[in-house]
């Protein structure tokens, strides 16, 4: 599976300008690509990340991507979308949230040695003059083209001032430059861009004589089926920052954790990038949604705050709600499967007489009225009857169970009992 079919089979392209020629492109050449973002805030949300996660797959098969942050184009807003103008930002704001999300992309994609381009629209188009831009570029574009624009159209009745207007003009004239700068070839971005995207590649046609093949392909929009929100909204449609200062990162982990099991296959297929696409489909159809959930949330925030931060929030989350079962009939390769000695660890202790284990052994009930599970062996007996007794993972099936020494060889075990109580009992 070459890196086109694999982003086709994560579902992370909507449309394209020419299937074929992009495929050949991405299976043949060392392509360099870009993706826009406008600093129109100091942090990025979950919701801008599905165009991150395919730059971060071309970077990887190869490609260089060219990381665009709208230093100029973020002081205007782009209308796509909205149903009124964004608020206007100072230079100051702009220039502290370039900054800001330039960290926070870094994360995801590699700027070091060449592999990638990061660039800031300011810097080109901050040298522009109003009238050679109106006589050598806006003579190249047709208004009734832009006026028939969803992002335009929408905005008609309520008013649209020229200001945004212009932004198509001035996203088209990016591509230009990147092309004519860096021979970028190939534009992704969201599928509400179309419009804008599409300047781009005309403007290019239009400036030289000769063809210059250029092409573009959205992402679509990430919807969660049971609430009709956009995805990166959480509970009371707050949205979920990279920002740590905003969201933090045991929050962040949380809000993957918790994802709407409608979502799962998606989420995994799109966040979880870094596990080959047939294990996440298999984790997706795995019956132990809740260990998938916790691979999703594990990969989702290792990406973006670090191993050792996605290694802390999974401990503290699992001490706080329970650990979800790690017998899995998936075969992961995710660095969780690596921390389960220190998911063991955060358990709360308590010590029992190793001599409970002689002879016939420690009855089950006994072990878990020993352990306080219970306070009777009535109480004791309807949890293993209702199957909500675990040792080490196994599900306790037997009423009689009796542990002896050969059942415990490192003389400690994991017992649980329903999906959130947990106990390392140690035998002493």
């Amino acid at each position: 599976m070459n890196i086109y079919q694999e982003l086709k089979a994560r579902g992370f392209i909507y449309q394209e300008t020419d299937a074929e020629a992009i495929e050949k492109k991405l299976a043949t050449e060392k392509v360099v690509f870009y993706c826009g973002f406008d600093p129109t805030g100091s942090s990025l949300h979950v919701g801008h990340l599905l165009p991150v996660m395919a730059m971060r797959m071309l970077q990887k098969a190869g490609h260089i991507p060219t990381v665009l942050v709208g230093g100029a184009t973020g002081a205007i807003g782009d209308p796509s979308g909205r149903s009124t103008a964004r608020n206007m930002l100072t230079m100051e704001t702009v220039n502290a949230n370039v900054e800001a999300l330039k960290k926070q992309l870094a994360h995801f994609i590699t700027l070091e040695n060449g592999e990638a381009n990061f660039v800031n629209n300011a810097d080109w188009l901050g040298e522009l003059k109003l009238l050679d831009f109106l006589r050598d570029i806006g003579s190249r574009f047709s208004v009734n083209r832009m006026l028939a624009q969803k992002s335009v159209e929408s905005r008609l009745e309520n008013g649209l001032s020229y200001l945004e207007f212009s932004y198509s003009l001035l996203q088209g004239y990016d591509f230009y430059h990147l092309n004519k700068a860096y021979n970028c070839t190939l534009e992704i971005g969201g599928q509400d861009q179309w419009g804008n995207m599409a300047a781009g590649t005309e403007l290019i046609r239009r400036m030289y004589d000769e063809e210059r093949p250029v092409y573009f392909m959205t992402i679509p929009l990430l919807m969660n089926p049971s609430t009709g929100q956009k995805f990166g909204k959480s509970v009371g449609g707050a949205s979920v920052w990279l920002d740590p200062e905003r969201t933090s990162v045991f929050d962040y982990y949380q809000f993957w954790r918790n994802c709407d099991d409608a979502m799962l296959g998606d989420l995994l297929k799109k966040f979880a990038i870094e596990l080959p696409l047939e294990e996440c489909i298999a984790l997706a159809q795995s019956p132990n949604i809740n260990r998938a959930k916790e691979i999703l949330a594990f990969e989702a925030t290792k990406m973006a705050h670090g191993e050792q931060a996605a290694r802390e929030a999974y401990l503290a989350a699992g001490s706080q709600f329970g650990f979800a079962d790690p017998e899995l009939k998936v075969e992961t390769t995710s660095s969780i499967r690596n921390i389960a000695a220190e998911a063991v660890a955060v358990y709360p202790e308590i010590t029992l007489d190793a001599s409970l284990l002689d002879g016939d052994g420690l009855w089950i009930v006994h072990l878990l009225a020993q352990s306080g599970f219970c306070k009777t062996n009535s109480d004791a007996r309807r949890l293993v009857t209702g199957n909500a007794v675990k040792i080490n993972g196994e599900k306790v099936t037997e009423l009689e169970k009796m542990l002896k020494k050969e059942d415990v060889p490192e003389m400690e075990l994991l017992l649980q009992s329903g999906k959130k109580n947990f106990k390392k009992v140690i035998f002493k």
